[in-house]
């Protein structure tokens, strides 16, 4: 098996061995091992919270550069909805397209374009197919492949559409080949804009034989200060962008559940909320819900780590931005009676457990006993100064021989006290 390629990394010489990024990593794949922190790679979702809360910056996502997309092909840039928010007093979107054009692409399609389709495969997917419910939006990478290694009953209710980052990348191919007959789908270069470390991953972890027809993952923060330098507000802008309120409403939390006009959802934003939500779906709870939306980033995608402003100013922007612009510019496109199999996702939802003990169940109850044992020996006061994230953690990582009982400071000063009191 591959193994999955990560956008987030770590520079072991800029870390300094504290517990910020243990603390806040929803996945428990972070352990601090020889004054330096690790990253377990199979538990990994790639949600940015380490780079988030490093005051080092030891953590950093890996993405393109501008200068790395080939000069000879035809560029097309696919914007994020959330690329729109960063820029202050910015009253058409056009300006930024515009922008993008003057950076060095081709031309553009916007993601938002294409969430718009999604809202609308969706609303008939529901409908014509009666899923599972609830339906679970697989729009974020970080929540897909969560849900993909901690609950294997959710894995049925993922929403099998291709998120928009895709849709979007198909489209502006096959939009380019119509218009310049010229090209050859070898000819063209498909370069994302993305808020997000997740989305990078997701890319990279597409396999040959299903691979994302986006070519290149540039990032926003990088992006912004290359437009900085080329948006003039001199003249109007051509018209070019072709979306409306529903797809800049993706960028914020909710605005994908609301787009599929069903009253039965619920939305969610930030990581520790979202594993809280699944959690409860996970033991029945919300039973009479149809849809669940959910972003690792607080906020949704405007809150992702490589994005430039915060979080909430840029909603404030977008919701500035949608009062000018009609419902959808892309409602209702496709003559398809059904949803078109382009438009479905091209692999296997499938449950990979990083949890289990053993290779088999009469060994993995020997080591579960194991850690129980070992656990009830512990403070239970999820300190993390042993390098895991909880005693629970720890208790795990000594059956697995990842860990010492003496790395624990706690039961050192037990122990003292206990000499101290025989003397």
């Amino acid at each position: 098996m591959t193994p999955y390629q990560h956008s987030v990394s770590l520079n072991s010489e800029k870390c300094r061995g504290c517990t910020h990024c243990l603390k806040h990593c929803p996945t428990e794949a972070i352990r601090i091992r020889n004054g330096h922190a690790v990253i377990d790679a199979a538990r990994c979702v790639d949600c940015g919270q380490c780079i988030r809360y490093c005051p080092y910056q030891a953590k950093k996502a890996a993405y393109d550069k501008l200068s790395d997309l080939p000069k000879e092909k035809w560029k097309i840039a696919l914007p994020a909805p959330s690329l729109f928010g960063q820029f202050d007093n910015l009253d058409d979107v056009d300006y930024v397209l515009r922008g993008l054009l003057r950076c060095g692409f081709d031309d553009v399609y916007e993601v938002a374009r294409a969430a718009e389709l999604v809202s609308d495969y969706t609303r008939r997917y529901m409908k014509e197919k009666n899923p599972p419910h609830p339906v679970i939006s697989s729009a974020c990478p970080v929540v897909e492949r969560l849900i993909m290694l901690r609950y294997p009953f959710l894995v049925d209710n993922l929403l099998p559409i291709l998120p928009p980052i895709e849709v979007a990348a198909i489209e502006a191919k096959r939009e380019a080949l119509a218009k310049h007959p010229e090209l050859s789908p070898e000819d063209i270069c498909v370069a994302f804009i993305s808020p997000c470390p997740a989305k990078v991953s997701y890319v990279k972890n597409k396999t040959s034989d299903k691979k994302s027809d986006v070519d290149f993952v540039l990032s926003i923060s990088d992006m912004y200060f290359e437009l900085l330098g080329v948006m003039k507000k001199t003249d109007e802008p051509e018209t070019v962008s072709k979306t409306g309120r529903i797809g800049l409403g993706w960028a914020s939390s909710g605005g994908e559940a609301t787009a599929i006009f069903n009253e039965k959802y619920l939305a969610a934003d930030g990581i520790e909320n979202v594993v809280h939500v699944l959690e409860e779906v996970d033991n029945g709870a919300f039973p009479e819900l149809e849809f669940i939306e959910l972003n690792a980033c607080s906020g949704g995608c405007v809150g992702g780590v490589m994005n430039v402003v915060n979080p909430f100013i840029a909603k404030a922007r977008l919701r500035t931005l949608r009062r000018y612009l009609p419902v959808s510019q892309n409602w209702g496109k496709g003559n398809e009676a059904d949803v078109p199999d382009r438009m479905l996702v091209n692999y296997d939802f499938e449950y990979k457990s990083v949890s289990s003990f053993g290779d088999n169940r009469e060994e993995s109850m020997r080591m579960m006993s194991q850690m129980e044992d070992i656990f009830r020996m512990l403070p239970g006061i999820d300190c993390g100064s042993c390098g895991s994230p909880t005693c629970r953690a720890f208790a795990a990582d000594i059956v697995r021989g990842n860990a010492n009982l003496g790395d624990c400071p706690m039961l050192w000063h037990k122990a003292e006290d206990g000499n101290k009191e025989e003397t």
